[in-house]
């Protein structure tokens, strides 16, 4: 069943805006698949909101989408670094702005895809971090200190300063503390209510953000499907390679679900079985708190996938809701012709039948829920 209509749809702001299409949700809840259909019917392009797969040798453990499953449609923010570079949100909101400033240049529509809710919001509202920038000695005495005491003891200097901050931030993702502690150390003032405040920003586009989830069991039987089939793929290979050619645990890189716990196995921490257990329980906890972050973002549209028949009713779903975005944004803020924009509309109309008809061959894209 679809869920009814509200009166007045998020994202409806200024029509002189740029529009932005944004398709969120937790780990595993099938977002790759759907963006590649949604793409196609609104003629858009595809920007990863996803701190891991800007990496490149790094595939199996960050469900990357390979080029095959990319369908041609144009993909950005996907295999621009190397494992021994850092990245953070600074970083991802140039890159994103750049990438969409481009894709509407050339008259199509930017289509934000990913589960790092702070990268989006950083988009969305055009977050200011001038008052964050980074203080390498802070960070490496930061670093040391995780180190030398253990990340848990970071996060206590951070309970101390920022109760609010340490809260919404798991004491393992080691970056996100040390800027918290950063900002306090450079400011005075606690991150949270930097980033409430930035929250409360006018959003820099005219948007529709899309949650899409499912039933908790669901969900979570999915992820373990998915930690199960990237072992069969080779994730601990993958990992290998990466330990090989000198990363460690202190690389940002290597930070990501699955990356740590194989690194931790290779260097003797524990067996196999108990990486791949550590896997699973930190990547079902990392939707948990995915899902949590979403709850207390404004304006966005929840797309259960409970609530739904099936994937055709949730794709009809999510363009019914987006060509409204289209047909309000302005031709200058999309840079699109009156044929593209009917080319879109007739792409959109007929997609019913046609996925229909792939979902009944078995020939929709490859890793469907599997993949998100």
């Amino acid at each position: 069943m679809v869920p009814e209509e509200t009166a007045a749809l998020p994202g409806d702001m200024e029509k002189s805006k740029p529009p932005l299409l944004v398709l969120t949700g937790p780990t595993a809840a099938g977002k790759t698949a759907l963006s590649i259909r949604l793409a196609k019917a609104l003629d858009g392009e595809i920007i990863s909101a996803d701190s891991m797969q800007v990496y490149r040798h790094m595939d199996i453990g960050s469900a990357k989408i390979s080029y095959a499953e990319q369908s041609g449609i144009p993909h950005h923010l996907i295999d621009i670094l190397e494992p021994e570079e850092a990245f953070n949100v600074v970083r991802f909101q140039k890159l994103a702005k750049e990438a969409i400033a481009d894709i509407l240049a050339r008259g199509r529509l930017p289509i934000l895809v990913g589960g790092t809710g702070f990268y989006i919001q950083s988009v969305l509202y055009d977050v200011d971090f001038t008052e964050t920038q980074e203080d390498a000695g802070f960070r490496t005495a930061m670093e040391e200190l995780a180190r030398r005491e253990g990340p848990e003891a970071l996060h206590e200097r951070l309970r101390a300063k920022d109760p609010e901050a340490a809260a919404q931030i798991h004491a393992h993702n080691v970056k996100r503390v040390i800027r918290a502690l950063e900002y306090h150390a450079r400011t005075g003032g606690k991150i949270s209510e930097h980033n409430e405040t930035q929250r409360q920003n006018q959003a820099a586009f005219r948007f529709r953000c899309f949650v899409l989830t499912d039933d908790r069991a669901r969900l979570y039987a999915r992820i373990d499907r998915r930690v199960d089939k990237m072992m069969e793929e080779g994730l601990l290979d993958e990992v290998r390679a990466l330990r090989e050619r000198g990363l460690r645990a202190d690389a940002v890189s290597m930070q990501g679900l699955g990356y740590k716990e194989l690194l931790a196995y290779l260097d003797g921490a524990y067996d196999l079985e108990q990486a791949v257990y550590l896997i699973k329980r930190n990547t079902r906890h990392f939707a948990k708190r995915q899902l949590t972050w979403f709850k207390r973002e404004k304006d966005v549209i929840w797309v259960d996938r409970s609530s739904f028949a099936g994937e055709e009713e949730i794709l009809r779903f999510l363009i019914d809701r987006s060509e409204a975005l289209l047909r309000g944004a302005s031709s200058q803020s999309l840079g699109r012709s009156k044929d593209a924009q009917q080319k879109t509309s007739g792409h959109a109309a007929g997609l019913s039948s046609e996925g229909a008809r792939q979902e009944a061959s078995g020939q929709t894209a490859g890793r469907t829920e599997e993949n998100g």
